[in-house]
């Protein structure tokens, strides 16, 4: 047998359920075997997948464990290069847009620096340099006027590269910090120099947002292995770099090293382009592989508890799904009890409808006889008793018009199992609907506000099929109020092509969830006597005369329904 073909047969034999027996066992058999093969489905693909990523997983581990470090180093270089860059190009700006003669003059290269420092955090001084190294301007906390570089190493280094970023160094202000220098070559072949100190605070702040855990390490070296930043574990400012200087690499690399104190470390480092420093952090081995060890630990973890997690949802799931499967044959067996029900309706208003003629016509004859005794009466002004007669006849003729008010309702329902488009008035056909209910209205002090708009044109429509709708929604209303409540009927033109009319009322109201599933066939909230079914019937019938349905409800505060009518209707006038 083919795999295919075994396969084929395991499902189908495990999928096969008895026909006969009791239901319950059935069910049971079927929920027994849908759970075999779910959990089979489920748990034989990830085992096989927690094998394979166990194995690969092992051997990539320590390189994706390397990669983040690569990664925050390669992004803090670029936050330090782009600190200094910009405070380079400031310095620079300076010296290219201002003549010597304004840069001489202390007042404006004040007022330069004054917005220097505003713009840009971290300076703390700025001077004017001749080409001799004299300085000629100066603004800063120090007095600095009249100062001769000339044997300053970094002069001679401006002159040469035409602009120059020192290392870190802490001079006569015992505070670390760095020089930027500037030289322009004017026009006429003059040279100057502008030359500003800046603040390394802004190093140790790049290094803390890095968000390093306490046994890492980060900081600045220069090329000659000397701390730039201070070291967790390894140094101060201006002390000398434990391990070798690290090859030149402009992008982040990875070694493994022992520290002094004969840790295996990983060291991550990254050389700057255009300044003399070295980017470097620090993890020890041991805790970067502490993860793998934890890891194996929490996949064994994860699986043990994916696999019971997958039996225990598969377990509930077959439960709900065999659950629906039982209830959907339930729901078709009481579909067939409703159509058997429906198609007695349908009797019974044939039947109605005989019995409302077969009423009407001795009513007729009562009525008739009713007046014509009223005009004999009238007729003879001797008549004995007139006063007592006439009231008796007038009230003949009123339980008559009753009894053809009632027969009229009666027969608009019966004739609803057909359909008959004509063009009616939608508050004619409600006021008849309502007449059914004004008697529980009073009996439970329920109040009806009408406000049907006057001169509403007619419409093309099913009256008997109208009056379902609208006795359906009334009724959900007059079952969601308190005695006392009230539910308001309103109708109106909505526009060119159709009407509407709204059912609102201040009962219990519906949840969102139950809102979403009112008009679903067999969705009831009245448990043990609702059927599910008059709101479902509602919304098709609405659907079918060209027509739609909203809702608006919210829990405690009442539920509006409206109802949009088409006024031409494309089965045309019946």
């Amino acid at each position: 047998m083919s795999d295919k073909g075994w396969f084929s047969f395991l499902f189908r034999g495990l999928l096969d359920v008895p026909e006969e027996g009791k239901s319950h066992i059935r069910y049971r058999i079927l929920r027994r075997n849908m759970f075999i093969l779910m959990g089979l489905v489920t748990f034989v693909p990830l085992l096989a997948m927690a094998v394979i990523n166990f194995v690969q997983y092992q051997s990539a581990l320590e390189k994706e464990i390397l990669n983040p470090m690569r990664t925050i180093v390669s992004k803090t270089k670029h936050s330090f290069e782009l600190f200094l860059a910009e405070r380079l190009s400031a310095v620079s700006f300076i010296t290219f847009a201002y003549s010597y003669e304004e840069l001489a003059d202390e007042k404006k290269l004040n007022q330069i620096f004054s917005v220097m420092k505003r713009e840009f955090e971290g300076f703390i001084d700025l001077g004017l340099i001749d080409s001799n190294g004299i300085q000629v301007s100066y603004v800063g906390p120090y007095d600095l006027k009249n100062k001769n570089y000339d044997k300053q190493i970094w002069f001679h280094e401006v002159q040469i590269r035409s602009s120059y970023v020192s290392d870190v160094f802490m001079g006569y202000r015992d505070f670390p910090h760095i020089v930027m220098a500037v030289q322009r070559v004017s026009e006429t072949g003059r040279t100057w120099i502008i030359r500003a100190t800046v603040d390394t605070k802004k190093f140790e702040s790049l290094i803390s947002s890095m968000g390093l855990d306490s046994v890492t390490d980060a900081f600045l070296i220069n090329g000659s292995g000397v701390f730039q930043t201070p070291s967790r574990f390894y140094g101060k400012v201006m002390q000398k770099f434990p391990f070798p200087v690290p090859p030149v690499s402009y992008e982040a690399n990875v070694i493994e090293l022992l520290d002094p104190q004969g840790r295996e470390i990983n060291l991550a480092y990254s050389h700057f382009i255009h300044s003399p420093y070295i980017l470097i952090l620090v993890k020890p081995r041991a805790e970067v592989m502490r993860s793998w060890y934890t890891l194996k630990g929490e996949m064994l973890f994860v699986f043990v508890g994916g696999v019971s997690i997958i039996f225990l949802v598969v377990f509930h799931l077959t439960k709900i799904l065999v659950q629906r499967v039982q209830e959907a044959e339930e729901k078709r067996e009481m579909a067939f009890r409703e159509i058997e029900h429906t198609q007695k309706l349908s009797s019974i208003g044939r039947l109605a409808a005989g019995v409302a003629h077969e009423i009407n016509n001795p009513l007729a004859i009562i009525n008739e006889k009713a007046g014509l005794m009223k005009d004999i009466i009238e007729l003879m002004p001797d008549f004995p008793n007139k006063e007592r007669f006439l009231p008796q006849v007038d009230a003949i003729k009123k339980s008559v018009d009753r009894c053809r008010g009632i027969t009229h309702r009666l027969l608009g329902f019966a004739r609803r199992m057909d359909v008959h488009i004509e063009l009616l008035d939608i508050n004619e056909v409600l006021q008849e609907v309502l007449g059914f209910l004004e008697k529980e209205a009073m009996h439970r002090n329920v109040n009806l506000n009408l406000q049907l708009a006057d001169d509403l044109p007619r419409i093309e429509s099913d009256r008997g099929q109208l009056q379902q709708v609208f006795l359906n929604i009334l009724n959900n209303a007059f079952a969601a109020v308190q005695n006392g409540g009230v539910v308001a009927v309103t109708t109106w033109d909505k526009d060119a092509d159709s009407v509407a009319a709204s059912f609102q009322d201040n009962g219990c109201g519906m949840s969102q969830i139950t809102l979403k599933h009112i008009f679903e066939p067999f969705f009831t909230t009245k448990k043990g006597y609702g059927t599910g079914l008059g709101l479902s019937i509602t919304y098709g019938v609405v659907k079918k005369l060209g027509g739609d349905i909203d809702v608006e409800s919210r829990e405690g505060e009442g539920t509006k329904f409206i109802v949009y009518l088409p006024k031409k209707s494309e089965y045309g006038e019946g």
